[in-house]
């Protein structure tokens, strides 16, 4: 499941003009509660600041985000996933959420209940595992 979602990453980045790192900072700047700062996504990302400037610029000049200055205090940074790049994701994967809406629907409700705490669980394991710093 693993590697054919990092195939449909990989061809979403291969389309855009993106490398897949840049793939993985948009989800990030999706999923987080509030929007994220350059250093939390190099956090999240276990990426140099470098690294973090070269993928939001790349990001940035493609039209996929935006970076705003905070108005309290205007050295933070938030970063904005644009709406327009957001519809062209959605409708790029959503094959993926038909072939999960596909698969549930093949599956008992015991069986589904059963495999999503399963993947909670390695999920809280694998949060577990040190990664090593770059």
């Amino acid at each position: 499941m693993n590697g054919e979602i990092n195939r449909l990453v990989h061809a979403f980045a291969h389309a855009q003009g993106l490398h897949a790192t840049d793939v993985q900072a948009l989800g990030a700047i999706l999923d987080a509660d509030t929007p994220l700062t350059p250093g939390r996504l190099r956090d999240h990302l276990g990426l140099t600041s470098g690294a973090v400037t070269a993928c939001l610029d790349r990001l940035e000049r493609s039209g996929h985000i935006r970076r705003t200055r905070d108005s309290a205090d205007r050295r933070v940074v938030h970063l904005h996933y644009e709406p327009a790049a957001k519809s062209v994701a959605r409708s790029f994967f959503m094959p993926l959420a038909e072939a999960a809406s596909g698969a549930r629907s093949l599956s008992e409700p015991e069986e589904a209940a059963a495999a999503l705490r399963f993947l909670a669980r390695m999920n809280e394991e694998l949060a577990r595992v040190e990664s090593p710093r770059r």
